[in-house]
């Protein structure tokens, strides 16, 4: 490449890491809001949340777009197409964080009694440890830093943890009283959703990890969800 191709190209990536920056700050924005709305019932913060997931899509339609025809301008090998190919990966993750925290947000229109604040506390401690990682991902992307990236990988089992323990709590409560049932399925609902946004934070972690290795991480992905698995009479439990 000559000199003026190469700060073309660089010019190029540059804009690719802009757009993904500003769609994770909407992202996180969305995931804060979604958990506010949830945690007060504040239906129109909820509106809010659901309305600007169209902003959201957008932004990775622009990304995928842009990266496209990079690869079709530019052709490029090694790191090069693999910082392309991250980009258009992790924008998809963040499209799909982006709907979570939308599916959050909606749930805040179904609960109408007021929410037992133990349970709260559970959930809304979830997706504050979920944002936690969300923006740590976000950071190491950013700064192409792979250690900082493994760290979030590694703390996906204390998400997964505090749903397993959640989840049986709900179940408890619905067991106890049939009155909760609809209230602590749309909690459970909500907890999912912050445990899946954890799944979505290890694929940019293990993106990165490849964007800067140039190969997959060796370890096998840290996952500690057990309630797929568990038994419980009188109710059935699904992630489909």
């Amino acid at each position: 490449m000559t000199d003026h191709t190469v700060k073309a190209y660089d010019e190029e990536l540059g804009q690719l890491k802009t757009m993904l920056a500003q769609m994770g700050g909407l992202v996180e924005q969305q995931l804060d809001e979604a958990i506010d709305a949830l945690s007060r019932r504040d239906t129109a913060l909820a509106d809010r949340v659901i309305q600007n997931d169209a902003k959201v899509d957008a932004l990775e339609h622009q990304v995928e777009e842009r990266a496209i025809l990079t690869i079709a301008k530019r052709q490029p090998v090694a790191r090069d197409l693999r910082e392309i190919m991250v980009a258009i990966r992790v924008s998809s993750d963040l499209e799909r964080i982006g709907d979570l925290a939308k599916n959050t947000a909606k749930r805040t229109h179904a609960i109408s009694e007021p929410l037992p604040r133990k349970l709260m506390t559970g959930v809304t401690r979830m997706g504050r440890m979920a944002q936690e990682q969300l923006k740590n991902i976000l950071d190491a992307y950013a700064r192409s830093d792979a250690a900082l990236a493994l760290e979030v990988w590694r703390t996906d089992e204390d998400l997964d943890a505090l749903y397993n323990s959640i989840f049986r709590e709900l179940l408890t409560y619905m067991m106890e009283d049939p009155r909760n049932i609809s209230l602590c399925t749309h909690l459970l609902f909500g907890a999912k959703n912050m445990e899946r946004i954890g799944d979505h934070a290890t694929n940019i972690a293990e993106n990165i990890h490849y964007l800067v290795h140039g190969k997959p991480l060796a370890e096998g992905r840290p996952k500690k969800d057990i309630t797929s698995s568990l038994r419980i009479e009188g109710f059935n439990h699904s992630d489909e």
